[in-house]
Parts: structure tokens; sequence; C-alpha cells
């Protein structure tokens, strides 16, 4: 639920600051909760706060507060606890400033925090035991411990209650800071006898709504008599403590006394405060009372510090004081130096006082350990006013000059008038802008550039350039392509311009064929504003490519019908059978063209011109001249690399249309009995391969078989026993012939390195069986003169020899150049087709 509103104006010396406004709201809202419609009541139009970009300025990092820009409110961002937010601070309440920005403002935003009842009333301990004698008087005090609500205000703790209460009844003591000390005093005697061990409940209760309260166990033991309590000399004790002073350091002494005797008058001391941070920043001897520092004070953090301490005996009667602890200020803390809002670039044109940047100053310390100077660097020209407290301003002194300075380094100093004297310093970096005067200039003030047809679309052609002797944004220049037509057709279809760079891009491929030049404008502006522009004329010019094969005009290819062209037999030489024309759409050497004869039935009976194409008889026609005649022709253009086309031109050799007739009309089945012919040819060839290559490997192998037989029983060391056929021998000598001859065969695989060696008569050289021997023949040769006789009447002469050994030659002769006249038929073959 949203608190009414206060807004109050503050009317100042300047601009700078316009007003404040404040806002109440209760904590634990939830997030996106309105805290109040800042546009409205800040008098601020939606689109200020937009155009401006309003935000939240805050010392703290924690923004409890967001500004909704679009809808001009302020709303919760994060949860707002007001106890951990403040503590027992009141009132609570959140400062911030919003910023704006061309021009600069801020203003001053409170937003107060009430409290709601959400914290109940809370003990540190859920139990307490007192030892009292029985002996102790009606009247007699025990200091309880007191509760804790963390609420502030009517949800504060309010009352105490105590159950049962037949022998104490409970007595509160306002204090000075709002706290209430609650005791139990004694209202009838005790009787250990009767009752050794008393419970009671004590119950602290909060006055929000609903009600909250909280309880704690009082365990009491009787003990025997002991007649007096411990009373401090004072019951308020006051001491200082100089901020950041080290552990150890003794704060106060406080002391208590006892009228009883022996251990009765034994005193001890505590520190009762329970909830507070005190038992971890002071510690109290049990002894003697003394109060000594165990932990860090500083003066920013807490400023005083209120000690519960507590005397009691060892018959369990107690005494309380207080003791109040003040930090004393030291300067130890440098002025800090904040930047709300800042601008790191200024125009050369900016007028007098105008806002740069607007600081924020702040000092921990108090007094004039507080009061803080600021001051800027000297020759610049700004100079820093002061708006509110701790708030400062940097506004223009004096013209600025871009070309005089173009940037300054602006040193804010800040001290304070503590002893010593302690100051920090930042630097401020600020840009001098440039105004837009000058225009971008050309290099040039035309431009001619070639490219090539049939380029690749998006080929870079040509860079146009274009400088300006402004400064960044105003110096940043944009190339465009004005509007204009080339033939009727928009020039951005044949070119683009990079913007950024001035790239002329080709965006199609050119055609020389179809265009040759074309002109268009190009405008470079730069980004200042107003933006200026200047503009450029640029010529393209296309060259010739040679893209174009050379196209026959005569004769027509036709796919259907045969055109011949007819020559007589009486033709003479320089007979013009026909022209071959040509034409190239490309221009230059490109459409020079130049004619070659490339294929023809009879090349002896024809020539083309080189450079007329025009068909000639090189000779006189006879009748030995085919009919059919056809001609390859050849049609290259000059261009590198050259273009080609062919055209056949069929010509007929006869006097006569039908004899042409009759001849042409089978020329259409010329290519398929060609095809067909090559096919067969072809397979022919494969087959006689095929068995030609078997027959040899047949034969080699034969070869190779029967030369390793005959090596097998030339080296066979076995005994030879002989075979002689019916009425070849006997060793009578009464067979066919009157003598018996032996002869020795050697041969070998080569026929022509066979042998045959002829031995003497049988009578001289026979085998005589051994009947003592298992079988085997012994030969009984003669003597060595027997043996060389040389008028053995069978001896065969040599001459007869040598004619066997002849005729073995020529045979083998004759296969081997039957093997070479098949091989070579072969080779023929392959050759025809």
């Amino acid at each position: 639920m949203k608190g009414p509103a206060l807004l109050c104006f503050a009317l100042l010396s300047f601009g700078s600051v316009t007003g404040q406004v404040s806002y109440t709201i209760p904590e634990e809202m939830a997030k996106g909760s309105l805290v109040g419609n800042i546009a409205q009541d800040l008098g601020l139009q939606i689109k200020r706060l937009i155009s401006g970009k309003a935000r939240i300025y805050t010392r703290d990092s924690d923004q409890y507060v967001e500004l909704n820009r679009e809808r001009g409110v302020l709303l919760v961002k994060e949860r707002i606890d007001r106890e951990a937010l403040c503590r027992r601070t009141t009132p609570c309440a959140l400062h911030f400033q919003i910023i704006l920005e061309n021009p600069m403002e801020f203003y001053t935003v409170t937003v107060q925090i009430t409290d709601i009842n959400d914290n109940a009333p809370t003990f540190e301990e859920a139990d307490i035991e007192f030892k009292i004698s029985e002996s102790a008087v009606i009247g007699a005090k025990f200091v309880l411990e007191r509760a804790v609500d963390l609420d502030v205000g009517t949800n504060d703790l309010q009352r105490y209650e105590l159950k049962p209460s037949d022998n104490f009844a409970l007595k509160m003591h306002n204090n000075a800071d709002g706290n209430k000390n609650v005791e139990m005093v004694l209202q009838k005697p005790l009787d250990r006898e009767k009752q050794e061990q008393i419970s009671l409940v004590l119950t602290a209760v909060d006055g929000g709504e609903p009600q909250m309260s909280g309880t704690m166990q009082i365990l009491i033991t009787v003990l025997d008599a002991n007649d007096n309590a411990p009373v401090f000399t004072q019951q308020t004790y006051k001491a200082t403590v100089t901020e950041n002073s080290p552990k150890g350091t003794v704060v106060a002494t406080v002391t208590a006394s006892d009228a009883d005797q022996g251990s009765n008058s034994k005193v001890t001391y505590s520190i009762t405060n329970k909830v507070d941070d005190v038992r971890k920043v002071f510690n109290i001897n049990k002894e003697n009372g003394q109060v000594t520092l165990i932990g860090n004070t500083d003066f920013e953090d807490l400023r005083s510090f209120q000690l519960s301490l507590r005397a009691s005996d060892v018959g369990g009667l107690t005494d309380s004081c207080k003791l109040i602890v003040d930090v004393v200020d030291l300067n130890d803390n440098k002025p800090e130096i904040n930047i709300m809002s800042k601008s790191t670039v200024i125009s050369e044109d900016a007028k007098l006082h105008t806002v740069v940047t607007m600081i924020n100053i702040e000092d921990r310390d108090t007094g004039e350990n507080g009061n803080v100077q600021c001051s800027v660097s000297d020759s610049v020209p700004f100079i820093l006013k002061s708006s509110t407290n701790h708030f400062y301003t940097l506004v223009t002194d004096s013209d600025l000059d871009r070309e005089r300075a173009s940037e300054y380094n602006i040193t804010v100093t800040c001290s304070d008038e503590g002893v010593p004297s302690l100051s920090s310093s930042v630097t401020l970096t600020l840009q001098i802008s440039d105004v837009n005067d000058n225009a971008p200039v050309f290099e040039r003030s035309s431009y001619e550039a070639y490219t090539v047809e049939n380029n690749t679309p998006g080929l870079s052609i040509f860079t146009v350039k274009a400088t300006d002797a402004d400064w960044n944004q105003n110096a940043r220049v944009s190339y465009i392509l004005e509007d204009s037509s080339v033939n009727g057709v928009p020039v951005s279809s044949y070119v683009s311009v990079s913007a950024d760079s001035g790239v002329i891009h080709a965006v199609r491929s050119f055609d020389y064929e179809q265009i040759k030049d074309f002109h268009f404008r190009v405008k470079a502006q730069d980004g200042g504003s107003p933006p200026l522009s200047s503009n450029v004329t640029v010529k393209i010019m296309i060259q010739d490519q040679n893209d174009n094969p050379p196209q026959v005009l005569y004769p027509v290819q036709t796919g259907g019908s045969l055109v011949a062209e007819m020559v007589p037999r009486s033709a003479d030489v320089g007979y013009l059978v026909t022209k071959v024309v040509a034409v190239d759409v490309d221009s230059g050497q490109n459409a020079w063209l130049s004619y070659k004869l490339q294929k023809a039935t009879d090349r002896a009976l024809f020539e083309v011109g080189l450079q007329n194409g025009e068909i000639r008889t090189i000779r006189q026609v006879t009748d030995k001249d085919a009919v059919k005649q056809r001609l390859t022709v050849i049609v290259e253009d000059n261009g590198q690399p050259s273009r080609s086309a062919t055209v056949i031109v069929n010509v007929a050799v006869a006097d006569s249309f039908p004899e042409v007739l009759s001849e042409f009309t089978e020329f259409t089945h010329e290519k398929e009995y060609n095809d067909n012919l090559t096919f067969y040819l072809v397979l022919a060839l494969a087959v006689v391969s095929f068995l030609f290559i078997t027959c040899l490997v047949v034969i080699i192998s034969v070869k190779i078989y029967r030369w390793r037989q005959s090596r097998i029983l030339y080296h066979s060391n076995l005994p030879v026993i002989p075979y002689y056929p019916p009425r070849y021998s006997d060793t009578l000598g009464t067979g066919t012939l009157p003598h018996v001859y032996n002869y020795e065969v050697c041969r070998t695989t080569d026929s022509r390195k066979s042998d045959c060696k002829f031995g003497r008569a049988g009578s001289q050289n026979v085998l005589i069986m051994d009947p003592s021997s298992t079988g085997t023949m012994q030969r009984i040769q003669s003597e060595k003169s027997n043996l060389d006789e040389p008028d053995s009447p069978l001896e065969v002469s040599p001459s007869v020899v040598q004619k066997k050994k002849k005729i073995k030659k020529k045979k083998i002769k004759l296969k081997f150049k039957k093997m070479l006249f098949l091989s070579f038929t072969i080779k023929i073959k392959i050759k025809i087709i």
C-alpha cells in the first residue's frame, strides 16, 4: 500500500537540479509494486525521460527501486526489509537521484520505509537459571534478560508478563534510549524446605496488529541464606574510545560491592547484551570489572555502544548498570569522488556554462574532517560549481576550439579540512567534437575505367576516393550511386558502389557486342548533420574479348537432307567449286577469319583460299576421281586463344544429275556401314591374337617338356639294356645284314646341334653275357688298333651326314618364316582397322 507522497521543490541558481520528491511505502512490498508516478510528480513528460536516458543513481551498490521510463513510474525492484536496511534507526529512508542527460538534470528522491509487524519479540536464550538464597529479603531485585523485537514504534516490544506470580513480581525501567530493563522483584519470602525449585515463564508482548509474543523459561534454585546483594557504585558509566584503537585497549572499569562476608561477598561481572554485537567488540574481566577492547571500532559504522553489565555474588543476588562508550572520530577517510554522469565528447560550438559532468562528493568523517573543498586544474576552459550539499557540476567557462585543442584532461581534486588533510582526485578526459563545415572532395574531376567483357558479377572495376577535412563522423565519407539510366535501364543494374570504400563493382556480366561504354555519377556524402556532399562523373569502357566462334553462313548445314556441290569432269585447274562464307560478331583481330582444309577425300584435288574461303580445284579432274568427295573446312578467328568452326562440303564429280543422285543416296548409309566394318575388324583381330598367343604358349610348353626329358635321360647312371627288334641283328651274324653296327645318337632341344656317331661292325663290338653275373651286360672291345681301321665296308660317308643336317635346318627356317608371316598379317589388319 502506497503512503502519501510529499512533493517539494527547491529552486537553485542554475538548471541542473530542479526539485525533489518524497514517497512513503511499507516494507516487504512485492517486486514490481508501484512506488510513485515520478513523471507526474516532477512534471516531466514520458518522452523526456526516454530521450534523456533517465536512470537512478545511488551511492549504495544495492538498488531497491527501479525506474520504468516507458511508464514514468518508480517500481519496487528488490525485497525491502526495513530491519536489515536501517536496524533500529527511524525514520528509515532510501535516498537516490534521477539523472537525465541532454541537457543534464538530476532530481533527488526520498522513499521512506515504514515498519510492519513482521517480527515477534525473541529471547536469545530459551531458559535462564537463578540461585537465590532463602534468606533473600522482600524487595530483592533480579535482572532478567531483555527480549528483542526488531520492529520499531508501536510494533516494538510493549510489556512483559510473569506467570505464576506467587513469589515474584515484574518491574520495568525505561531507559533514555527507549529500551526497557526488566527486573524480577521478590515479594514473598522463599522457603527451601517447602519448595527447592521454582519454574516461571516470562512472556514478552509487542503492540503490533496482529499482536506477537515470545517466551523464556526461568528456573530458580532456592539456596541457604545470603543477606546482601552486590551494588554498583554508579548506575550509568560513560567512557570514550578512539576509532581504530588497537585490541586490548582498556575502555573503563566498573565496580560493585557486597556487604556480606566470606564467599558471599565475592562479586563476578558479566555483559548481558544478547542481540547486538557488543560482546564481539568488548570484554569484561569477571574478577575486577575491567572492560577492554577485543574488536574493531569504526566511527562511520557505529558511533556509540551501550553495554548492559551485571554483578552477581555466589548466592545468586545481582545488580545491573549501563556503560555507554562513545567512539571518537578520526580523519581516516578520504573524500570519495563519484561520477554521477559525464560527457566524454562536447561540441566545439557548445554554449557557455554547458554542463559536462555531474559529481557527488562524500566524506564519511564528521565535523571538520568531513568538510570537503574541490577544485579543477588550471589552464582549462572549465570551472566547478557547487549545486547542493556534496554535489558539483563541471561546466564550460569559455569558448572551445577543436583546432586549438582537440582533447582536455581535467583533474578534479577534493580535500577535507582534517589534520592532516586527506585528498583524492580523478582525471576526466573530454574530447572536443568537430563541426561539419567541409564537404568531401574527390581526387579527380572525372574518372575513366576499363573492364573486359564476360566479367564475373561482383568484380571490382575501379575505386573512387574522396577526402573530408573534418574529423571523426563529419569526415566519414559514404559513396552513393546517383540515379540515372543506360539505354533505358537503371544504372544500378549495371554497377554498384560500396558505401564505405568507394569500390565500383559490376552487377552483371558485360557484353561488348551489346554495349561498348556508359557513364554515371557518384556522390560522396559525409556523416555530418546536416550532411555535405559532392559528385563526380565515372565512365566505364568495355573491352572486347574473343568469346564468339565464327558462324558459317554458307553452305548451310542441314541435319536431314544432303547438299552437294557439282563439279564436271571437264573442270580445269582453278575451277571454283563453292565459297565458304562465315562471320564473327567479335571486333578487331578477334573477327579476322582464316580458312583451312582439314580433311578431304582427295587432298590433291581441292584447295581452300586462306582469306576468302573459296574452294577451287588444283588439278584437272579425271575419270578416275571418285564421284563422292567430302571436304571438311575449318574456320578460325585471330583471337587469343582462337576459336573455330567446321563445315562439311560435299562435292559430286559428275556430268549428270542422275549419276549424282544414285551415288549420294547411298552416302547416308556409309557411316553405319563403316561403323559395322570397324566393329568386325576389331573382333577378328582379338580372336586371331588370342589363337596366336595360345599356340605360342603350347609350342613353348612342349619344347620345354622334351628338353627336360632328354636332360633326365642324359644324366641317369642306371645300366642300359638295349632292345633289339626281331630280325635286327644277332650274335652269329645270320640276320639281314652281314655285320652288326652300333651307333650313338646325341640330341638336344635344338635340332641344329644334334649329332650321330657310327661304330664298327658287330663282329668287332659284341655284347657277351657273363653267366656268373646277374644279367649285367659288358661290352668287350677289341684293341684300339682294330677300332681305328679306316676301311670298314659299312661306314657312312660324312657328306651324307652333312646333307641331313642341311635338310633339318631348312625345315626349321621354313617354320620360322611361317610364324613371321602370320604376325605380319596381324599387324596389317590392325593398321587397316
